[in-house]
């Protein structure tokens, strides 16, 4: 194809995205690149569950914490002790985190990715659910990482972009979320919001996901999980509620992280965010490739 015409088709294409369009391409961009990136969900590749007392890692098919052949056979040895987790490396073993070498060093819950353990590719760093604690592991070199070939979704369509109205609660309160693990854990929820789609009425109670309580979280499911999207439901998020309304936008509903790995420990939705129409917008199931 010519120069020129590879040019006017482009001007075309160009001339037919609307600036909305434009928004939402931007922002799968932006999540594709956030999966792809070195603490995305692409390269976590294990979860490990400690029991009290010493759990010895390594590759050694005889450890507490089996790690990737590429691992020491016994790379050192997480001690869980009245909630608190100590990390000592084995002898001739190089270990780093935040770019210091490690002997001994107790773990921080918040830290996560900052404060890793590094060996080699490997990353390990703590995570607490409920009344468990569990090592993390990411690869920077996962098989899922190297083969991810992007998402697939449905076509964008603004009559998926709706302005619900919010009901505030008159105390924010907290509400039951079940997740992956068998657990129910409490979020807080400030509100409801109600609209319109197709024309039937909706409702869903958004919470929470951190303390900074900066944008509204939506775990929902539709009935597009039978056959086309993931089937433990989708998130969404969207800015907080102003003068009584919230734009939720189900053209950005995205994959949960246990639709990429099987060590996350994902929230499901709880009854009242299951809705019983087909939310034909966002993305689409997971299937290791694009179709």
């Amino acid at each position: 194809m010519k120069l020129w015409w590879i040019a006017v088709v482009s001007s075309v294409l160009l001339a037919q995205t609307s600036p909305y369009q434009a928004e939402i391409e931007t922002a799968r961009a932006a999540r594709i690149e956030e999966l792809r990136a070195d603490d995305g969900w692409l390269t976590v590749s294990g979860l490990f569950w400690l029991k009290p007392g010493k759990n010895v890692a390594g590759s050694s098919p005889r450890s507490d914490i089996v790690l990737p052949a590429k691992a020491p056979a016994t790379l050192g040895v997480f001690e869980l002790t009245a909630g608190t987790v100590t990390f000592t490396a084995a002898d001739g073993v190089t270990v780093s985190s935040a770019g210091t070498p490690v002997r001994t060093q107790t773990m921080d819950f918040r830290g996560g990715d900052k404060t890793a353990l590094a060996a080699g590719d490997l990353r390990l760093f703590l995570i607490r659910r409920e009344d468990r604690v569990g090592i993390r592991m990411r690869d920077l070199k996962s098989a899922m990482r190297q083969k991810f070939a992007g998402l697939t979704y449905f076509p964008i369509d603004p009559r998926y972009r709706v302005e619900a109205s919010f009901t505030p609660y008159r105390e924010p309160r907290k509400i039951p979320i079940p997740n992956v693990l068998g657990q129910t854990p409490e979020m807080v929820s400030p509100g409801y919001v109600t609209f319109t789609i197709g024309g039937t009425p909706q409702r869903l109670e958004p919470v929470y996901e951190t303390d900074e309580k900066k944008d509204l979280f939506f775990i929902f499911s539709d009935l597009t999980k039978r056959d086309t999207t993931y089937p433990a439901g989708r998130f969404l998020h969207t800015p907080l509620p102003r003068d009584g309304t919230v734009t939720v936008d189900f053209n950005l509903a995205y994959n949960p992280p246990c639709a990429f790995t099987d060590f996350a420990t994902c929230p499901l939705p709880p009854k009242q965010n299951q809705l019983p129409i087909r939310i034909e917008a966002g993305e689409k199931a997971y299937h290791g490739v694009t179709k």
